[in-house]
C-alpha cells in the first residue's frame, strides 16, 4: 500500500496529487491517503468516482481526513 500524506496542502493541491498518485498506480494497489483540507472530504472522493476507482473508506477525526483508494482496472 502506499501512502500519500498532503497535511498542510490546500485546495487543489490534494486532489492533484491524488490524482497523480492513482495514475501511476497497478490495478487492485491500494492508496492511503491523509488531508487536513476540509475540501478534500468533497474533491478525493469526486475523483475517485470519476477515475472509475473504488473508495473503500473515508475517515475523518479533529484534524485529518483519511482516504482508503483500491484502484481499479481499465476500462476495456
Amino acid at each position: 500500500m502506499t501512502e500519500l500524506d498532503l497535511s498542510g496542502l490546500k485546495c487543489p493541491l490534494p486532489v492533484l496529487r491524488t490524482r497523480k498518485a492513482l495514475l501511476t498506480l497497478n490495478p487492485g494497489d491500494r492508496l492511503r491517503v491523509i488531508c487536513t483540507d476540509p475540501l478534500a472530504g468533497i474533491d478525493v472522493p469526486n475523483l475517485v468516482r470519476e477515475l472509475g476507482d473504488t473508495l473503500l473508506d473515508q475517515h475523518q477525526d479533529e484534524k485529518r481526513l483519511t482516504f482508503l483508494i483500491a484502484k481499479a482496472a481499465p476500462s476495456p
